[in-house]
């Protein structure tokens, strides 16, 4: 195996990497205390999937859990909640992690147990008919049978049903011409009632494979026993590796684009997106998210105090920025909510803002602040086992290299006003953005 010492910030020791012959990468970091975090994380989401397949990602981490050769469904949640375990998974554009936190027990024997389950969750699912649900017509509405098909959709249908939700999409889907991003992460219930056990298995052999996945182990144990444990629980048996795929990735629009849609609702929504850098160009990720804080975070920021608190009379509810980081490039998002019959003037105001970033110069003493924020940010997510593990998975499957992680610090100490100034003239072009408008039906 190779291994990597990566020095992470606020850990006592560093942070050991082990790549197997296979692929498959072993991380284990030192946290002192009783609970450790056991994760795998799998390169895949809907960013490997396509037209006819979308949400087959999230469908198959439900799936997951529903029982081994080994366990039948529930034996692995049921047998590790009984240990006072956290068990979950989740899934994005970029990734599927599955995680256990848990106290390790004494001599590290509960600790053990999860890597045992979770290896066997991991290797050797069954997705099982019954579990699965049978293909069915989402124009019958005589279908009883409630598996885990129908828990999908039905999760589906409530999202669909919120107007963040509705405003999201159609700005996400509108700000690319190609990239599977484009898509919903959750998928279409025309397609989630329709898929085949054999397809989804088929997904699953593909993608979860030893060189998609990353697997940490975060707490207080003897590294060289656990590495061992690992290594001999994860035994792929010759699994192939997936096939490599590179997406073609979009460029920003080369003019502004208005999406408008309806609603059920007393209030107008809108939301504004723009395509941004690489998730591992660290320097600019951190710029943007310095630049999202100053503009829409928290009583202080701009659009708060601009468009809310010094307006004469009301037109916003609420206005925000947020950053949302990717493999393939990261989006830049503001976002209100207002009152209907002030839209235009509402549109102009939001405009306005995005705009004053360099018209009125964004200060030292925001750039300060925000820079406060970012490195307690920073700080807090080395404090449990659990976010020690959820930034590290982030790091080695999005970033695909945890030791831009050595340089956080420093990399946001040293951005200046003009650093600021060169990222938002280089993405933050109201030319290049898409305007998603939600507004009542009526």
């Amino acid at each position: 195996m190779n291994k990597t010492i990566v020095k992470y910030p606020y850990l006592t020791e560093d942070v050991e990497i082990y790549e197997r012959e296979n692929g498959h990468k072993i991380v284990l970091a030192h946290k002192e205390g009783e609970l450790v975090n056991v994760s795998t994380w799998v390169k895949t989401g809907s960013i490997n999937e396509d037209d006819s397949n979308n949400g087959i990602s999230h469908f198959l981490e439900h799936l997951m859990f529903k029982g081994t050769h080994k366990h039948k469904a529930g034996y692995f949640d049921r047998t590790l909640e009984a240990k006072g375990a956290i068990v979950n998974a989740a899934t994005w554009k970029d990734y599927t992690f599955y995680y256990v936190t848990l106290p390790k027990g004494k001599d590290c024997c509960d600790l053990n147990l999860a890597i045992e389950l979770h290896a066997d969750m991991m290797l050797d699912p069954v997705l099982p008919e019954e579990e699965i649900g049978a293909p069915f017509d989402l124009n019958n509405p005589e279908v009883s049978e409630k598996r885990e098909r129908h828990v999908v959709i039905e999760e589906i249908r409530m999202r669909k049903d919120q107007n963040w939700t509705k405003v999201y999409n159609a700005c996400n889907f509108n700000m690319y011409k190609k990239h599977p991003y484009k898509r919903d992460v959750i998928g279409t219930p025309e397609i989630i009632s329709q898929v085949t056990r054999e397809r989804i298995m088929d997904y699953y052999k593909t993608f979860y494979t030893p060189e998609n996945m990353t697997t940490i182990i975060v707490g207080d144990f003897d590294k060289e026993k656990i590495l061992e444990k690992v290594e001999k629980e994860f035994d792929f048996k010759g699994r192939k590796n997936a096939p490599k795929r590179i997406n073609e990735i979009d460029t920003p629009a080369d003019h502004t684009i208005v999406v408008e849609n309806k609603g059920i609702s007393n209030t107008s929504y809108l939301m504004i997106g723009f395509l941004g850098p690489k998730a591992n160009q660290l320097k600019e990720n951190i710029e943007l998210d310095i630049i999202s804080i100053i503009l829409g975070e928290s009583t202080s920021s701009r659009l708060y105090q601009n468009l809310i608190e010094k307006q004469k009379e009301p037109i916003f509810n609420m206005a925000n920025a947020e950053h949302y980081q990717f493999k393939d490039g990261n989006n830049f998002f503001v976002q209100t909510n207002f009152k209907p019959e002030k839209r235009d003037i509402a549109i102009k105001l939001v405009k306005k803002e995005i705009q004053n970033l360099l018209s009125s110069r964004i200060t030292e003493d925001e750039l300060e602040k925000a820079k406060k924020k970012i490195k307690s940010r920073f700080a807090y997510s080395a404090e449990t086992v659990s976010e020690i593990g959820e930034t590290i998975g982030y790091y080695m499957t999005v970033c695909e290299d945890l030791k831009l992680i050595e340089n956080y610090l420093t990399d946001v100490e040293d951005i200046t006003v003009d650093d600021l100034e060169n990222t938002i003239r280089k993405y933050l072009s109201i030319d290049n953005a898409v305007i998603s408008i939600l507004e009542p039906e009526d």
